[in-house]
This record gives structure tokens, sequence and C-alpha cells, in this order.
């Protein structure tokens, strides 16, 4: 093992291949920092989200990459517990924790940074940093809606971000959100996703349509995980109403088994279950729209900057940091109402003016925007 180059334990739960867009954002930089010839370790469970997915308990690249994944129960369970803070850190922490803590005894002396994703391996990785005496980032992916609703979660919260040496967020309005509770303004940076834009890539429509067996006709597609914050139920309500526009539905979770009823009840509503992000190009090519109606604040939407990448321009939520990913020369962002939404995607029917306008901005947009430039906000605080 070369000795040149530091060591970083990344600590998650969720890893690929559980399916979402933390796991890819984290595939693209255990393989960035290994192409770097950082010795990364990473520590995280079987697929929890993810369902009916063939999964390694170790794997290795050459002498840079070392991932460690521990059996553990999911289905449904994660969906069910994160709106409850408590619960959610009993299922998830304790022994992503104690596996941790035995790979440290073990392995301390190879590892330089500990960089933990998201608050709860942020609580491990603190205790880790306490123990082991290393250096400490902590990711944050999302605006968390639970972390300041209360006194205690607000504390706690407090107490994890400040005993980390940098806190990251993929957003301003990530950052805010924590800076506004009391975290150091100086110790919480910003850092983005990136695109594989040479994968995300524009393609041609109708064969990108043949390929994945769809009709040849004006498509909205959406991608992600089927809970109700995410809009899914509201896209329904205005695809059943707008029968002579196909929408085309992506992604697992909760809300499966009502998207299997209404796409067998509807003609122009098709639900493609879970797909490898691997495989999502095609599908984003076969649209006309991409369309994000998220409820919440997003902390920035991986989704949509795969979608612009291929050329595919973005409908939906103004919601968090979905702004800061796209503007209006490859979007159009509103409050996510039925009304708002579906007058937007009536008009984006109805104007192919406008909508060849945005589709031919976006893969500029996504060059200049989606880099693996942004891999440097990272690596600049592992010295």
């Amino acid at each position: 093992m070369k000795k040149n180059k530091k060591g970083v334990l990344i600590l998650t739960p969720f890893f690929s291949p559980n399916i979402g867009g933390v796991e890819t954002h984290l595939d693209d930089l255990v393989a960035a920092l290994a192409e770097k010839e950082y010795q990364v370790f990473v520590q995280t469970y079987s697929p929890i989200t993810t369902k009916n997915t063939f999964w390694k308990s170790r794997e290795s690249n050459e002498s840079y990459l070392h991932i460690r994944r521990y059996k553990w129960f999911g289905g449904n369970i994660f969906n069910k517990l994160e709106n409850y803070p408590i619960l959610d850190f009993l299922y998830v922490t304790p022994y992503l924790f104690i596996r941790s803590l035995f790979f440290m005894t073990i392995n301390s002396r190879s590892i330089n940074i500990i960089h933990a994703q998201g608050l709860n391996a942020g609580i491990i990785g603190i205790a880790l940093k306490l123990i082991f005496r290393k250096r400490l980032l902590i990711s944050l992916h999302s605006v968390y809606s639970n972390a300041d609703k209360n006194k205690l979660s607000s504390l706690m919260t407090r107490l994890i971000l400040n005993g980390a040496d940098i806190v990251l967020g993929m957003s301003k309005a990530v950052n805010s959100q924590f800076i506004q509770l009391g975290i150091k303004e100086n110790q919480i940076e910003e850092y983005r996703y990136w695109v594989d834009i040479d994968r995300f890539k524009p393609m041609n429509l109708k064969k990108a349509r043949h390929q994945i067996g769809i009709d040849d006709c004006f498509t909205v597609i959406f991608v992600g995980r089927l809970i109700p914050i995410k809009g899914v139920k509201l896209l329904v309500d205005i695809a059943r109403d707008l029968k002579h526009i196909q929408f085309l539905f992506i992604g697992t979770g909760p809300l499966e088994a009502f998207l299997k009823n209404v796409s067998q009840e509807n003609s122009n509503i098709l639900f493609h279950g879970q797909i490898q992000n691997h495989e999502l190009p095609v599908y984003y090519n076969s649209a006309d729209v991409f369309c994000i109606p998220s409820q919440y604040k997003e902390g920035l939407g991986r989704v949509v900057m795969e979608s612009v990448s291929c050329g595919v321009p973005v409908v939906g939520s103004n919601l968090g940091g979905i702004s800061e990913a796209v503007n209006n020369t490859v979007s159009v962002l509103m409050e996510p109402t039925y009304d708002n939404l579906k007058r937007t995607l009536l008009m984006l029917y109805k104007d192919n003016g406008h909508l060849q306008s945005l589709k031919s901005n976006c893969r500029e947009y996504a060059v200049m925007n989606y880099s693996k430039k942004s891999l440097d906000l990272i690596t600049k605080h592992y010295a």
C-alpha cells in the first residue's frame, strides 16, 4: 500500500448498491479519490432502502478503495422512522458505530481524515475523532426538517456539527439552516455534487423511447424516492387530468403499490420501478421535461443535474436548493402547487418554441456547472 497519499474513512449508512442521490454522489466521490491515489475506506450497511439488490460485503479496487458493508435489516423501516429523530438514530447509528470503532482500532494508522455523511454518521465521526484524534469532516446532503423543531434537536445538531473540523453543506439553502441553528460560520463551507457528463448526455429522443419501450409522444419524467413529500401523488393527480401527456415514474419506496395501481388504471401513467443510476441516461433522454414537484426543501436535487446534463429541462419546486442547481435558462421553477405545475406543463406542451429554447441551453449549462472540478471543494479540506 502506498504511503504518499492520505487515508480517508467514509462513514455512511447509505451506499451503493442502495439507490439514491447521496449514494450516487458517494460513488462519484470514492472513485475520484481513488483516481487521485487517496486510500479510501468505506464503512457502511447493506442496502436498507432498496429491495432485492445484490450486494457484496467486501469490495476493493486495486490498493486504493476498500468498501466494507455490514448486513442490516431494511425494507421501508427507514422511511417510517426518518421523521422521528430518536428512533431514526437508534436504527441507523449504534451498530455502524460498533463496527467502525472495531475497524479504527485495527486500522487507525492508515486513516488521516474521517469524512462522515450526514448527522447520524457525524455522531459516529465525533466519537472516533475524540478516541483516535483524527481530522473530521461532516457532509450534509439535505435540509433537515427536524433539526430546528425543538430545543433538544437543535442542541444535538449544534453539538455534532460544532465538533467537526469542517462542515460541508451542499447548497446555500443547507448552510443557512445550520448557521441559523448556531453552527460557527467559519466552520461551514459549501460543496457541490457533480455529474458524469460523458455518461449523462443527450441521445436521440425516438431511439431512447424505443429502447425503453414507451410511446413516441410528449413525455414528463419523475425520478426519485417514492414518498409523499416528493410530490408523487400530486404529479399523479396532474397526470390523471392531462391524459394526452405521457408520465413516466422511476423510483422505489412506500408508494410503489400506489403507482402500480394507478399505472394499471391510467394508460398515460407508466411506472418502471427502480432503475440503477448507470441505466438512467436513456430514461431521461426519453422525456421532453423532467418534473420535480417536491413539497419540502430539497438540499440540491441531483436528479435535476442529471436531467439537464441529458438535455432535458426541468419543471418543478422552487423550495430549498433546487434553484441553486438550475436557472431559468434550463428550468421553470415555482411554488409546487397543483395549478402551477399543471399550467406550466401544459404551456410547454403547447409552446414548442419555448421548450426547444430551454432544451438548447441544457448541455452547455451542464458542462459549465456540473463538472468534476467540484471535487476540489471537498479535497481542499483534507489538508
